[in-house]
């Protein structure tokens, strides 16, 4: 039922405070995404007795961001910043490359600017997708264990039928493997699925409760409990994501000539192993961290802020190793990220300036062959990472990393 188009904007304004309407219904009922966010946000205005002047002002679409937000009332604003280009070299990327930096930290930017140099005077940065794939764990319980191993042989016996079914809810998905675990009587399969360039989020958990409906219709004594059983796993710290990858995990590489270290960092190759090995590996160990990197989540959630991408991943994206060690007359840093959660589809990437940055890195939409964009975006992403630990590691191998802020933050 459409608002009635006699009441005046007050009169909207009034029943949303007073209730009369609610603030999720305003858009159905307006048929205007625009003026409802804008109503919406004049009646937080007089409930709240303040005057907000700067989240009314924005450029993207309130009708393209619905899929993105409820109750949508503006805009917020994130400083963008460059850095780069940073020359890459993977199978996918290949080429130079400016880095989009969404971020309020100062001295973030001038960091990994400093990185690329640092990667693009020893040659550029080598990049490689280790594995592939998005995961979703459904969760099963029995009323006792007896049929828990004949579980685990049916699952095996009729993979191709599983497949069948997780694959049919979607053009995209593609399921690669089933794996299983238990406790007590309750028992996960862990789905692992080729998701193209989407993130996949979405896709796999419509694959996982379509597949966890069929198992318990065709398999006696497995009661589908739950789409997400938290081994999957999603959003938090895991031992299991950081050893076995969820989404991209990737490998990114640079051998740093001595006299680079020494010209852009201000320190020594022998310095910057001495401090990764006692702070990221001693120290991440001691903290029980999963993290054994400098700042991977740092460099992670600017790009994913500034290209669309969901920012609850930031977790995942701080999983991995940064390692380094003297090869000749040359520093060798390596970069292990374990589980790299990204798309250049779906979630926010069609916002019209989250657009605009993936356009920038030349990865928006879906590649070609499907997948191809979000693995070059990976790839891309990954030497970003590189170049930011290698600077933090410098800065804190030269005791510049306080003067930097101090300079830059202030």
């Amino acid at each position: 039922m459409a608002v009635n188009s006699s009441l005046s904007d007050e009169e909207i304004i009034d029943k949303l405070i007073n209730k009369e309407i609610k603030f999720y219904r305003l858009d159905e009922l307006l048929g205007d995404e625009k003026k409802a966010t804008l109503l919406r946000l004049k009646a937080v205005e007089k409930i709240s007795k303040k005057k907000f002047i700067h989240i009314n002002k924005f450029t993207i679409s309130p009708k393209n961001a619905r899929p993105n937000i409820e109750n949508m009332i503006g805009s917020i604003q994130v400083p963008l910043g460059i850095a780069g280009p940073v020359q890459v070299c993977g199978e996918y990327a290949k080429g130079d490359f400016f880095l989009p930096i969404a971020t309020t930290e100062g001295a973030l930017t001038a960091s990994v600017n400093r990185g690329c140099s640092v990667i693009n005077n020893s040659e550029g940065a080598s990049v490689c997708i280790n594995k592939s794939g998005q995961t979703r764990s459904i969760l099963f319980k029995f009323k006792n264990i007896e049929k828990i191993k004949t579980f685990f042989q049916w699952i095996d016996h009729n993979f191709s039928k599983l497949k069948k079914v997780s694959e049919s809810k979607s053009n995209f998905l593609e399921l690669i493997s089933i794996n299983k675990f238990v406790v007590g009587n309750s028992v996960w399969l862990r789905l692992t699925a080729d998701t193209k360039d989407a993130m996949g989020m979405n896709m796999i958990t419509l694959a996982a409760k379509t597949l966890g409906e069929y198992i318990e219709s065709n398999f006696t004594g497995a009661e589908f409990v739950s789409t997400s059983g938290n081994i999957c796993m999603d959003k938090k710290p895991s031992a299991l994501n950081l050893a076995e990858g969820r989404g991209k995990s990737l490998l990114a590489e640079v051998f740093i000539p001595n006299s680079v270290v020494e010209k852009y960092l201000k320190t020594t190759p022998e310095k910057m192993v001495d401090v990764n090995y006692r702070k990221n590996l001693l120290g991440s160990a001691l903290a029980g961290s999963y993290g054994f990197n400098a700042n991977f989540a740092n460099i992670a959630a600017a790009i994913f802020l500034a290209t669309g991408q969901d920012l609850g991943h930031i977790v995942d994206g701080s999983h991995g190793f940064t390692t380094m060690e003297l090869v000749d007359d040359k520093l060798h840093a390596i970069v292990t990220l374990s589980s790299l959660q990204l798309g250049t589809i779906g979630g926010g990437t069609n916002l019209e300036t989250q657009k605009e940055c993936l356009e920038l890195l030349g990865v928006h939409g879906s590649g070609d062959p499907p997948g191809a964009n979000a693995s070059k975006f990976a790839e891309i992403v990954a030497a970003a990472v590189l170049a930011g630990e290698i600077s933090l590691i410098g800065a804190l191998a030269a005791k510049h990393l306080v003067k930097a802020h101090m300079e830059l933050n202030r």
